[in-house]
Formats: C-alpha cells, structure tokens, sequence
C-alpha cells in the first residue's frame, strides 16, 4: 500500500538559487543557520531514538511511528513524503529533492529506522530513552543507524530555509527491516516500487566515515567501498533415532557437532579484492611499511600485525568467513534425534561465491547437507570516482589532519538490495569521534551512544559532500 501526503507549492528549496556558500567561516551570516542544522540533528535523533522500532525478525516489527515523525518532518520543510507499506506497521518513506542540475544522475542517500532489541537491565541509561547527557546521545539507534537519519533530515531542512538544492537529483530513503532480512524495507521498495530511484547511479548509507584512531594521534576515515555478501546457511543431518543407551554410529547429533567443528576451525585461503588492496596501501603507507601486494610470497598476515589497530578494518575481510552459530537438536536426554540442525553465518567476498560453495561441500562431509537460509550478494564500488574524491574532500575540509582511507564492511547494508537497480553503494555516515569512543562495538552492543559533537560533524559534512558532488 502507498500513501501520498498531500501535495503543496514548490518551496524556495526547489527553485532555481545561485552556487550555494557551504563555509560558515567565510560567510558569518550562515553561522547562525549552521547552529540550527547542528541542534536540530541533535534533537531529531533523541526524538527517533524514543521511538521503539525493535526488529525482533521474522517479520515482528513496526516502524511506523518512526517513519511518521520522519515524514513530518520533510513535509514541513516542503519536500513531499511518500509512505510506502508491505504491511501494516512495516513503514517506509521516500522523498525526491530536484537538483539544480537536472541532466546530473541521481543520488540515493538511505537510512534504516529499525534497530535491533536493547535489554535496559544491562544499560547504564534506558535504550528509549534518547536522553543525553554529558555531551552524548544515549540509546539504541544512536549509531546503527538513527543519529545518521538525523542528520540527513537535518540537512535537507537546512536547504529548505536557506532556499539551497544539491547539483544533482538526492533521494531520500528511510527504511523498514534493515536488521532482518530487508524484506518489507529496501527489498520491498526495490521489487515494488523502483521508479521511485528513476535516475539513481550512486548511493551513500551506513557503517563508514566515522573516526578511527590508528595510534600516534593519526585519525583514519574509513569510507565504505565494499561489503561482504550474506551467506547464512542452515545444515541438517540426519541418523537413525534410538535409545541414548545404545550403540549409535550414525548419530545425527555427532554428525552435526562433527560438521559443525569443521567449520568454525577452517582456516579460509586469503582473496584481496581492489578495495582491501587499495586501504592496505594506503593505511601501509600511512604507517611507513612496505607493501608489495603482487609478490605471490607476501606475508599479508604479517603486514596486517604491523599496522596497530588499524589491523581490525582489514583482518575481516581479506578472506571469506563462516562462524557456527546456532545448534538445535533432540528433545529428550535419553533419546537419540533422527534429526540435527545447524546455523552458520556466513560471509562472501566478492567473486568468492564459487569457493565459498565448494569449500562448504568438503567441510560438512557426506552425512550434512547444507542450503542458504539467506544469501546476499557481495558489493564493490570504485575509490577513483568523482563521489568519492568529494567525499574524502569533505571529510577533510571538517577534519584537515584526518586521513581518508576505503573500507571493506564486513557484515552488509542495504545497499545489497539498491545495488539490484544498479546502484552504487558506499557506506558514508560522517561522524567525527574521540579517541577512545569504540565506534565499532557500539553497533548492537550495549550502553549505545553518540557524541553531540560527532552529529554536529556529520552534518556539516553531509551537507557539504550532498550540496557538491555532481
């Protein structure tokens, strides 16, 4: 179902206006419109954040008021909100701003507002409770991935009173069931309704541009140029059932346990893909270490041990990975299972399909067959491209001393789904972090929380980056 709010006048936002003044250092008449942009970032992510848009899976989950509070926003600035549904409470929105220069392709630039559960037993500060405190946003949500939906929603708004558009066509998605399997969220949108992305070559969403602290005061801007695919398996064994007194050789569960090992103690062969390639040398070079990546002895792992704590954004992801993680089987101590099952997660790099499959056929053996309880494809963008240069140009306008490197994720976004409309994806949500702030371990953990200054950071870069890039 889609719901359309009602129409209105074109605004200034969507008039022709002159080349728009992006330094508020250079024109002191801005600074007090930047204030606003920066506050309202603030206070619309404690807003989201109050609003409890769990993602349990399996379809429970209701972003709907989440989305409501989004569209009123946009509405008020005058830029038209579409609502679109799978099913009731399953909520997104789109919105398309006109760029000035309307023979530029489109920019997608998309956020999710679900989240993933919070426990508040195990919070210093109530998941809900948006509060901040301290100079920091507390709640789940704060950096996966509300605190960004706010700057963009912030931003966009900052156009509209300053009767500024971006260069090229930006459209807005906010997203329903990121965390699950996207399926009433950018999966939805994709298989229903892609004219709405008419026109969209590139976008930017999550889990890049933040600040990582490599060591001797060096500040590293990861900017995501790639993501592992999603290979979730399920594997089942089968045996003959009996008594647990007998003698069993055919036990499901031995079968399963024994598959199962096999798998999470697998040593996976190393496959550099451009990306990791490219931040390897770059982050190497940062470091004053030698990288010959084409010398068919190099030692990857040792060049990663030398690179501090840099390593953590490239171990990931110079190789395919699969990590058991659920176990199920029997229903009694005494009785042997017919059946046992089990979950891996499972991730691909790109073209890396082929050996994923054939090295999960040796390592459950005869007794366990294996499928994919969902799969998704791996990404990969170009680090030479005029988007990227004007997002490292960006980041580094705000942050003069930051280095911007790219970045392999090694989970994935919803640019798995946009990428099925030829979407480019990169994962590009500025936040500007101290030293200490493990950014990283905030995604799903516990005591989830944002710096007002990093917001303030990213929307100034956000608007810079989103007003520029042609």
């Amino acid at each position: 179902m889609a719901e359309q709010f009602p129409d209105r006048a074109r605004t200034p936002a969507h008039d022709p206006a002159p080349e728009p003044v992006h330094d508020p250092a250079q024109d002191p008449g801005r600074a007090a419109q930047v204030r606003v942009m920066e506050d309202e970032a603030v206070r619309f992510a404690s807003d989201l954040i109050r609003i409890d848009t769990t993602n349990h899976g399996g379809g429970d989950g209701n972003e709907r008021p989440a989305a409501e509070y989004v569209a009123e926003k946009l509405d008020a600035a005058g830029i038209v909100p579409t609502i679109l549904e799978s099913v009731p409470g399953r909520t997104n929105v789109v919105a398309r701003i006109p760029g000035s220069e309307p023979d530029l392709d489109a920019l997608l630039v998309h956020g999710h507002l679900d989240v993933v559960p919070a426990q508040p037993v195990d919070w210093t500060v109530h998941p809900f409770s948006g509060e901040v405190r301290d100079g920091v946003v507390w709640g789940r949500g704060a950096v996966d991935m509300k605190g960004t939906d706010a700057m963009v929603l912030a931003v966009v708004r900052a156009w509209a009173r300053e009767g500024r558009r971006p260069r090229r066509d930006v459209v807005l998605a906010f997203t329903a069931d990121e965390e699950d399997t996207a399926a009433h969220g950018a999966g939805f949108l994709v298989r229903k309704h892609p004219d709405l992305f008419e026109g969209c070559t590139e976008g930017i969403g999550e889990s890049g541009a933040f600040t990582f602290h490599a060591g001797q005061g060096r500040r590293l801007y990861p900017v995501g140029a790639g993501e592992r695919g999603t290979a979730w398996l399920k594997l089942t064994a089968q045996g003959r059932a009996g008594h647990g007194s007998k003698v069993n050789r055919t036990n499901a569960v031995t079968r399963i346990a024994a598959a199962v090992t096999r798998i999470g103690e697998y040593r996976w062969p190393v496959r550099l893909i451009p990306t990791v390639r490219a931040a390897l040398t770059e982050i190497a070079a940062l470091e004053g270490l030698e990288a010959d990546l084409d010398d068919p002895g190099f030692d990857i792992d040792g060049l990663i041990a030398k690179l501090g704590p840099a390593a953590k954004l490239i171990e990931p992801v110079v190789r395919n990975s699969s990590n058991p993680t659920m176990l199920e089987a029997g229903y009694k101590v005494n009785v042997i299972p017919g059946t046992a099952t089990a979950y891996v997660d499972g991730r691909i790099l790109p073209d890396g399909a082929a050996e994923f499959a054939e090295t999960m056929d040796r390592l459950t053996g005869p007794y366990v067959d294996w499928h994919f309880h969902h799969n998704e494809v791996p990404l990969q963008a170009p680090v030479d491209s005029p988007t990227y240069a004007a997002m490292r140009e960006a980041l580094e306008h705000h942050d003069p001393g930051g280095h911007v490197v790219p970045y392999c994720m090694s989970g994935g976004t919803d640019a798995k789904q946009f990428s099925k409309l030829g979407i480019t994806g990169y994962g590009f949500s500025p936040l500007k972090l101290p030293e200490g702030f493990d950014y990283q371990a905030l995604f799903h953990g516990v005591d989830e929380r944002v710096p007002v200054e990093a917001l303030h950071f990213g929307a100034r870069v956000l608007d810079r980056f989103l007003s520029r890039v042609g």
